[in-house]
């Protein structure tokens, strides 16, 4: 580092220089990581497969959440590689430079996803996060302790004042990010919805420079920070933190899911709100702007106030947000609860819950944040900082870990990998045939140019129980033929005709009541589950007898949306507000998009001059359909295994109850736990 650069802390009670650098740094940093990031689950599940190059099968809601919370731990593992590169060998500031090169490659690789049929963009999509990941990941911790680093003795007071700042310019970042990229994705597509936040990357990337001459630049530690980390002072620092990042951990696993499982239930919700129509990402927007709210409202009146009657240090924070998520998270169970039992609420509880959830995150996350730097040794700062931040990595991997945990196995995981890997070239029927065989897979050619792939059965063995695997010549999966089959459609059958009595799916009683007459060939009973107000299950036990196992045939039935019958709907469905179609083409991306596979597949088959704008008002009308009364029109989609066995309700009561057992815990080890406190010290004086 060049000698012209400050290396301690100025002797000073004023704000350090650097801090407007840094506070408009984190505001464009964070506006590209939450724009990329909270799109995420919404362009897994439905935009993803879509691009060119992919498969034809939408991902799994709970094979997005499990992915999301990866990226998210891995996010939040990294910070631990950054600190150490800067706190033993290039120091922060060079760190964060070089990292955010990293960083702004991979908002690059995203917004390319599916511009070329040479990658699978679910490749491009994995390399895409990783490189986010790393640069990510790796700066976080150095651009905390950074900002303490500024500070010397005289000044340390101001230091919770500025990581107030701080954490104001994540949210406003956050907030307009939020807000903006979903838009983006709906009207304009993946490719400016990644891009925008990869220019705002480097946006953030080009103002950090700009503060070089007169950041205080701390030098890298090297042997010195290698004796303190592994001093006694550094072992017990780590230790004793340790517990505390551990319980903060089970909050992250939590909160996090505002970006994954709160996305999917807000699509199930009346997102008509405030006079405007909100797309399920934008509701995450609440969060940041209640942040923005809630900081002067602790900081100025609810501390002091608690303050009088109990004395309030950090640890006593943590530990009353640890139960405020508690209720949080149980507001939103309950919501899930009415959406379970076929209701459409609005989408103003969720509100609520998120109400309830940015207190508990002002009281632990701000609080924590800043106790971790005034706990760290001096020389240890960036790695504490990334400590703290790997309580978030083992959140999300916990998350992560549960979602994979409660997904049955899919037995056509095989069969779908297989034709995922002919959509990108035109193989012969020769070839389907030889790698089929390869995977114990038979291939059969229909004469309509589909064929059958035939799967061995619960007997292992390719013979009478033979599953048979339907697809169009378009590779898209049609049908699906096992001895279970005939007898699920009678259900579906039955459950058709109680919508067009009713005007809606039966409850899980009463649909179980309507089928119970029904049973599979091993003279089981079939199951009946309500999703939500469009989609039902009905599954068949299989050969096995045991329900929730890979043998289970699983038809996932969609009512159709031009189906649905409550007349005052028409309005929830409409785009009002800023969604006008001034600022927006005609059509949203994914509109367009699949109008435009349509025609490809008109083309292919004959019609040389089919465009998409001849297909885009069938696909518009599913999308957003005039709602009249007709009878019901299903869509079916066949599975065997692939079922989740933590589902609605359950799924959100499951995580209340482990906050509530944590925060309870937490109570008896904030209560020994003994604080040590280190500033940078003062080395430069200047005149006041």
């Amino acid at each position: 580092m060049s000698n012209t650069y400050l290396s301690a802390p100025v002797s000073s009670e004023k704000m350090p220089k650097g801090i407007p650098y840094i506070i408009g740094n984190e505001a464009a940093e964070r506006f590209s990581f939450y724009g990329m990031k909270g799109i995420l689950v919404i362009f897994m599940t439905q935009y993803l497969y879509i691009l060119p190059g992919a498969g034809t099968e939408a991902m799994s809601n709970t094979e997005a959440m499990a992915n999301y919370h990866l990226f998210t731990s891995a996010v939040y593992f990294f910070p631990i590689m950054g600190a150490l590169l800067a706190d033993i060998l290039l120091g922060k500031y060079l760190t964060i430079m070089l990292l955010s090169v990293v960083y702004c490659v991979g908002h690059g690789v995203l917004a390319l996803m599916g511009s070329t049929d040479t990658m699978p963009p679910g490749i491009v999509l994995a390399i895409g996060l990783i490189l986010i990941s790393v640069g990510s990941g790796g700066i976080k911790p150095c651009v905390s302790a950074h900002v303490g680093d500024q500070f010397g003795k005289k000044n340390a007071p101001l230091i919770e004042k500025v990581f107030g700042w701080f954490y104001f310019s994540i949210n406003t970042g956050a907030f307009l990010s939020t807000m903006l990229t979903p838009w983006l994705l709906e009207w304009y597509g993946p490719h400016l919805a990644f891009g925008v936040p990869g220019v705002l990357m480097a946006i953030a990337t080009f103002a950090f420079w700009k503060g070089r001459k007169v950041f205080i630049h701390i030098p890298a530690g090297g042997m010195g920070w290698v004796r303190e980390t592994f001093s006694a002072t550094g072992i017990r620092a780590i230790l004793k933190l340790a517990i505390i990042f551990l319980f903060i951990a089970v909050f992250w696993a939590l909160f996090d899911q505002t970006g994954s499982s709160w996305v999917l239930q807000a699509e199930d919700l009346n997102r008509n709100w405030l006079g405007m129509h909100w797309l399920s990402s934008q509701i995450q927007a609440v969060n940041p702007i209640m942040i923005l709210i809630y900081i002067p409202i602790f900081q100025f009146a609810v501390y002091p106030l608690i303050n009088k009657v109990w004395k309030l240090t950090p640890i006593r924070k943590i530990s009353l947000g640890l139960f405020v998520m508690v209720v949080g998270f149980a507001m939103v169970g309950v919501v899930q609860g009415w959406v379970d039992a076929g209701e459409r609420p609005s989408i103003g509880w969720q509100v609520l819950a998120y109400a309830i959830l940015t207190a508990s995150e002002v009281m632990v996350s701000i609080t924590g944040l800043e106790f971790a730097y005034t706990q760290a040794p001096k020389k240890m700062k960036s790695v504490i900082m990334a400590l703290f931040l790997m309580s978030v990595s083992l959140g999300n991997l916990f998350t992560t870990s549960v979602n994979k945990f409660i997904m049955v196995p899919d037995k056509l995981v095989d069969a779908k990998a297989l034709v995922s890997t002919w959509s990108n070239a035109d193989t012969t029927i020769a070839d389907r045939k030889t790698q089929a065989a390869g995977k114990g897979i038979g291939y059969e050619q229909s004469d309509d140019d589909g064929f059958a792939l035939v799967l061995k059965g619960w007997e292992e063995s390719v013979g009478g129980d033979d599953i048979r695997v339907g697809y169009a010549p378009d590779l898209e999966r049609v049908s699906l033929v096992t001895s279970e089959v005939t007898v699920m459609k009678e259900a579906i059958a039955i459950i058709g005709q109680y919508w067009d009595e009713h005007d809606r799916l039966p409850f899980n009683d009463g649909g179980a009541r309507a089928i119970n007459h029904l049973q599979d060939p091993w003279g089981k009973p079939l199951h009946y589950a309500l999703v939500n107000r469009r989609n039902f299950e009905i599954t068949s036990e299989g050969a096995d007898k045991v329900f929730m196992t890979t043998n289970d045939v699983r038809a996932q039935v969609h009512v159709d949306s031009d189906s649905i019958v409550q007349q005052n709907e028409i309005a929830d469905e409409a785009p009002t507000g800023p969604t006008s179609s001034i600022f927006h083409p005609t059509h949203s991306w994914i509109v367009v998009r699949k109008a435009e596979i349509d025609a490809a597949k008109a083309r292919k088959a004959g019609d040389a001059s089919a465009t998409w704008e001849q297909f885009v008002t069938k696909t518009q009308a599913e999308s957003n359909p005039v709602i009249v009364k007709q009878n019901h029109a299903f869509t079916t989609t066949w599975q065997i295994g692939g079922a989740t066995t933590l589902t609605g309700a359950a799924y959100f009561e499951f995580f209340t109850w482990l906050m509530l057992g944590t925060a309870i815990l937490f109570v008896a080890v904030g209560y020994f736990y003994v604080p040590k406190t280190y500033i940078q010290g003062d080395a430069i004086s200047v005149d006041e």
